[in-house]
């Protein structure tokens, strides 16, 4: 009897603890997700993917063009007198065709010549279709309506890689009365979805190379260096090297053998935090300033204020009494000078290592706009005080 109560006494403990073991393990579960999220630093959100910030060699696009001519236009395609290479290529264009037509006897607007541009991707295969886009030449009104005939797309090579023709997709419109012209968007220029198609492969085996290199798009030391850490960490052991500020050279681990797919795959996914210098773009015709997050400035006085002096004239005419005889009627002038010299402006103290909302509060401080602030920062830059550099653009 005593073995037996044992065993019934073990098994109904089991019934009674194990929801409690479930529970207790899903509230554990929360615990560290809670807590995952609190340790997760506050810079992990200015972390960016490596794909995000490289160009790997070798994939990338390619630039086409092409010369040709778009037919079926409604009256609004080139003037033939004046568009002398648009007449020549039809009268070469129908030569081709069999039809023998002098130049002189032709007169049509309903033909225009085009530029034809397309982005040849990296390892398009031969087949494949690409957009492209079409843009009049001459004194053409309009694209609408018009098709784009054979065009070979030429590289910088000069071979052809694809062909390209269609209808043209045109977003604007242009109409025109005696009196009034209403123009929407940009007529002259077209669209033609897939509208080429590749005829020539450029070769290039990605697959076959030992070594890759990364490309940075925003060149500098320490993002290299971090992207190649983050590979070595991620690897397991030494793979990726910076060998510049915008190169960073992968050689391809043993683990990855012939896999050199499945390796940008997997690192292009990793996060980095990429450095940047602190610079201060400036565009004086619009007056857009942009500052970097590691704009500093050292202890400095600004003051700005201009001299304005405004001139007045009220000219005010005397004339004689009523009948009188002696008196003549004379323009007397009336001057009002006004001198601003802007002594409410006062000396502001912006103080040095101040993070970026700082110095923009203080130049805002000084009640000036955009384009004086372009100066004051270009007179803060001259005078060593702005730990930045300046571009204007």
């Amino acid at each position: 009897m005593t073995r037996d109560f044992t065993k019934r006494s073990a098994g109904y403990g089991d019934l009674r603890t194990r929801p409690m073991a479930r529970v207790a393990r899903f509230f554990l579960a929360i615990l560290a997700l809670i807590l995952g999220w609190a340790l997760v630093p506050a810079e992990a959100a200015a972390q960016s993917r490596i794909k995000d910030i490289v160009d790997i060699e070798g994939v990338r696009d390619n630039m086409l063009v092409g010369y040709g001519l778009v037919v079926g236009l409604n009256g609004t395609g080139d003037s033939l007198d004046t568009a002398v290479f648009t007449r020549e290529s039809l009268v070469g264009m129908l030569q081709r065709m069999g039809v023998n037509a002098s130049d002189s006897d032709l007169d049509t607007d309903n033909i225009a010549a085009v530029m034809v541009t397309a982005t040849l991707p990296p390892f398009s295969r031969q087949g494949s279709r690409v957009d492209v886009t079409v843009s009049s030449m001459g004194d053409a009104d309009s694209l609408l309506g018009g098709t784009l005939l054979v065009t070979p797309m030429l590289g910088a090579d000069g071979e052809i890689y694809a062909v390209s023709q269609g209808t043209v997709a045109v977003g604007g419109f242009s109409a025109q009365g005696a009196a009034e012209t209403v123009v929407k968007g940009v007529p002259t220029s077209g669209r033609i979805s897939n509208g080429a198609i590749i005829e020539r492969e450029i070769p290039f085996e990605l697959a076959q190379l030992n070594q890759v290199k990364l490309n940075l798009r925003n060149p500098d030391f320490t993002t290299a260096r971090r992207i190649a850490r983050a590979i070595d960490a991620f690897v397991g052991e030494p793979t990726a090297k910076a060998t510049d500020l915008s190169t960073v050279q992968l050689n391809i681990p043993p683990s990855y053998n012939g896999e050199l797919v499945e390796l940008l795959t997997d690192i292009e996914q990793l996060r980095v935090e990429p450095d940047q210098i602190a610079r201060v773009v400036i565009d004086e015709q619009s007056g857009v300033i942009v500052m970097g997050e590691n704009v500093g400035i050292s202890t400095v006085a600004v003051a700005q204020g201009n001299l304005t002096v405004r001139i007045t004239e009220t000219p005010q005419v005397s004339q004689p009494t009523p009948f009188s005889n002696t008196g003549t009627t004379e323009v007397v002038p009336r001057t009002e000078v006004t001198v601003d010299e802007q002594e409410d402006r006062r000396l502001g103290l912006v103080p040095g290592t101040v993070e970026l909302q700082e110095l923009v509060n203080g130049l805002n401080s000084l009640g000036v706009g955009p384009r004086d602030m372009i100066t004051i920062l270009q007179a803060i830059k001259a005078s060593g005080a702005l730990q930045a550099e300046i571009e204007v653009m």
